[in-house]
């Protein structure tokens, strides 16, 4: 027997198919609306460039995948990575697996051959509960795990773009960022909801 949902299921069901992106995502068939927001992130920072090696962590749908792969040309690669499934982009490598895990670690490695990434980009966000004093917690040590992921696999010079919430314990995270990168911008796009908490980091210049 099928569950009812909610008033406020259906309530942000209608919300979430009548939002701007959402359509125009549909209209254009992409994977998501997230792509909206790497694009107007690139469309003012201009992280992106023709022949980049590039990993996108907590891939599916696959939006900003399917928004960066063409900046890969021929000498450059994608390499997305969630724990859920994704559909198939042309000319990126997914790998279904828990970055935590130390033999999906050694997949990327070797895909990677003995390179490393000029971008590393996230949009993951942990299980949020709509309990602040449980949720910041967990965002900042998904934040934390991004970073030091960023630090085995990122070259010199590289850039990490990563999503978060701003909360308390932030600006020590933050902290953290100013050690290993020159150059930090904290930026909500447009296609971020208002309401929300979210955010995100753009490091660029790895020392």
């Amino acid at each position: 027997m099928k569950k009812k949902r909610s008033s406020s299921s259906y309530h942000w069901i209608k919300k979430h198919f009548n939002d701007q992106y959402v359509q125009e995502a549909h209209s254009k068939k992409l994977r998501s609306r997230a792509w909206f927001k790497l694009e107007q992130i690139n469309k003012s920072e201009k992280i992106f460039k023709n022949g980049m090696i590039i990993i996108d962590l907590g891939s599916s749908p696959g939006g900003w995948s399917q928004y960066a792969q063409k900046y890969i040309q021929k000498k450059g690669m994608i390499i997305s990575c969630d724990i859920m499934p994704m559909k198939p982009i042309q000319k990126v490598k997914f790998f279904q697996g828990d970055f935590f895990d130390s033999f999906f670690l050694e997949k990327i490695t070797k895909c990677l051959n003995n390179k490393k990434a000029h971008i590393i980009m996230s949009d993951m966000s942990p299980n949020l509960s709509g309990i602040s004093a449980i949720d910041i917690p967990k965002s900042i040590n998904l934040l934390n795990s991004v970073l030091n992921f960023s630090c085995n696999f990122l070259r010199n010079n590289g850039t990490l773009l990563t999503k978060t919430f701003l909360g308390k314990d932030f600006d020590q995270c933050f902290k953290n960022f100013h050690s290993i990168f020159k150059e930090i911008k904290i930026i909500k796009p447009i296609a971020s909801k208002l309401t929300s908490r979210e955010v995100y980091i753009l490091a660029k210049e790895r020392h």
